[in-house]
């Protein structure tokens, strides 16, 4: 029996490559028993032990971006979750560790690399973060979400998305769409808006949101607003316009996001990799507005969709209501516009990305114990 440790956490960006890959070792190898690491500040605690996986945890170590006392403070509290992340590698004989970074993922590469353990590392976004930098220059495979991302060794394979987005883009949305509407309590007939800023929502795409639904709805244009636990706003409140029929229905989070894509026929989101993979997977055209902070990785993220037409890109600090009634009425006048846009994404995507990394795991692993 082989023994998977998969390492990552902290948002819906690292948790769900990590589940979707989970799920396709268990369909290639069914014996195979698999283990996740992640900190007690994620959404691992919740989403990873919902998926039927165990979970195990280490102190999370956040690496400061600028030098202040926090960083001084790295060393020794990384040290610590080094330590942990051993115990868990020995009690459970780890023939593997395969990150998706995040906070868990650094003391895991660290801890296998002093045990011997073969490391697979798995970077989402186009731009690496700093735990895959590190461990790339000692990972047995170095695995990609986008071409050319510049990580030592690195191959294209694609994000791992869960078998629920493949199950949908093969079904094709239109087919699941009334029932998803349904859900929702969406009306059938009307075009939809999904608005989602992430597992934690954004304050500006909420902001421009709210602003933008009566025109929306008056345009007879739907909107489903997943605005994010962190991000309230007073104007989420459910109404109907009385003439067009057209509702707005905020929720705070949707786990099954597969089934607000099915409801859908645009999307405003952030340019997360996961977001990014998973729309042009299941062939949603999408508005991006990648988040302005960080190292620019969400905009490179968006990139390739923008390259070929399958996507729009708006600068955070020029998301207006204006600007996003424009922009979606526009679209919704064009139909044939968004079927291009819908056809083009799905033409990026490796939508076996899931197998074609837990194969890699699967291979590390045997090659591991020879």
């Amino acid at each position: 029996m082989v023994n998977v440790i998969l390492a990552g956490g902290g948002t819906a960006g690292h948790t769900s490559p990590l589940i979707a890959t989970a799920q396709a070792i268990t369909a290639i190898a069914p014996d195979t028993q698999i283990t996740c690491i992640g900190t007690a500040r994620g959404l691992e605690t919740r989403v990873v032990p919902e998926a039927g996986l165990d979970l195990e945890l280490v102190p999370a170590v956040p690496l400061p971006r600028k030098i202040n006392l926090d960083l001084f403070r790295v060393p020794g509290r990384l040290a610590g979750a080094v330590r942990q992340a051993k115990k868990i590698l020995r009690a459970h004989d780890a023939d593997v560790v395969c990150g998706f970074g995040g906070y868990a993922s650094l003391p895991a590469y660290l801890a296998a690399r002093r045990l011997k353990i073969p490391v697979v590392i798995h970077e989402q976004n186009a731009l690496p973060g700093l735990a895959n930098k590190i461990a790339s220059r000692f990972a047995v495979a170095v695995l990609t979400s986008f071409p050319g991302t510049e990580l030592k060794g690195a191959r294209f394979e694609g994000l791992p998305v869960r078998r629920a987005i493949t199950d949908l883009a093969e079904a094709g949305r239109t087919a699941a769409a009334a029932s998803a509407r349904q859900s929702f309590g969406l009306a059938p007939d009307l075009p939809v808006l999904l608005v989602s800023g992430g597992s934690q929502g954004a304050r500006s795409l909420n902001d421009a949101t709210v602003d933008a639904t009566d025109r929306l709805l008056a345009a007879g244009i739907q909107v489903l607003h997943v605005w994010g636990p962190k991000n309230y706003h007073d104007g989420l409140t459910e109404r109907v316009d009385q003439t067009t029929g057209a509702r707005y229905v905020p929720v705070g989070y949707v786990d099954a996001m597969e089934r607000a894509y099915a409801a859908a026929d645009l999307m405003l989101a952030r340019s997360g990799a996961g977001t990014v993979v998973e729309v042009a997977t299941v062939g949603l055209p999408a508005i991006m507005v990648p988040l302005p902070i960080g190292n620019g990785e969400q905009a490179r993220n968006a990139k390739p969709l923008v390259d070929a037409s399958a996507a729009i890109c708006i600068d955070d600090a020029e998301l207006t209501a204006d600007r996003l009634v424009s922009e979606v009425t526009a679209l919704f006048a064009a139909p044939g516009k968004l079927a291009a846009m819908s056809a083009a994404a799905q033409k990026l995507m490796r939508p076996d990305a899931a197998a074609r990394v837990a194969h890699v795991v699967l291979d590390a692993a045997q090659a591991g114990e020879r």
